[in-house]
């Protein structure tokens, strides 16, 4: 590989940007595409494709093969509860990288969240530090608008690819009406999914758990590109 295209593959992995090497099987030139160029580019159906499966390979019916870098994917949960114990043994298992974020520190202890990492601290003191970014699915689970609320803001302000919140429709016509008091706009407002998860019939803990995790594959898989 080219040293220049080395090097920007390896800017864009520590920028947590994806991109895709081109490279010409009949011994062309290899190029990189990465998001802020793709637009536009001859493979870029193709290209958008690899970056919702994350699957390197050869483009149908072309030379050219795809080899795929996205960046791994974070999984930020507000809230130290019941739902979050049996949600975050489930995101590793699916390769996420989960944090959980709750001041509550009656509920944040290490010994009902082992081996994850647990910030006992408010949203808006915990959140900048984690830089979450597109590549995050963002979770909120208090039921508490001092905790819930500007944690989603700061989730609508990094373009997180999945946000999604605990509560009724009641409880989320309410949350709409805070967020957009606190100046969200309607499109960012849209974007949570509440009630959260797929509509499976959920009822304990662990099954609420599972819709939420089938909801975000969904979104990671069919609009991450």
């Amino acid at each position: 590989m080219r040293l220049d295209l080395l090097q920007a593959l390896n800017r864009a992995r520590a920028d947590r940007h994806a991109a895709v090497l081109v490279t010409d099987l009949d011994g062309g030139e290899a190029r990189l595409v990465t998001e802020a160029t793709l637009a536009g580019d001859p493979l870029e159906e193709p290209i958008r494709a690899a970056l919702r499966t994350g699957r390197s390979g050869v483009v149908e019916g072309t030379r050219a093969f795809l080899t795929v870098q996205v960046p791994p994917a974070k999984m930020v949960i507000i809230g130290a509860v019941h739902i979050s114990q049996a949600l975050v043994p489930m995101a590793k298992m699916l390769g996420y990288d989960p944090v959980i974020v709750d001041p509550r520190t009656a509920f944040a202890t290490p010994e009902r969240f082992p081996d994850v990492t647990l910030l006992a601290e408010w949203p808006d003191e915990a959140l900048p530090k984690l830089k979450v970014d597109r590549f995050t699915a963002f979770i909120a689970l208090t039921h508490d608008p001092k905790i819930d609320d500007p944690a989603l803001l700061h989730a609508f302000e990094r373009g997180c690819f999945y946000i999604g919140a605990l509560g009724s429709r009641k409880t989320h016509a309410k949350r709409v009406e805070r967020l957009t008091g606190k100046g969200a706009s309607p499109e960012a407002v849209a974007r949570i999914k509440a009630p959260i998860g797929l509509a499976i019939g959920a009822i304990s803990p662990a099954e609420i758990a599972v819709s939420i995790l089938a909801e975000v594959t969904q979104a990671w898989r069919q609009g991450i590109a």
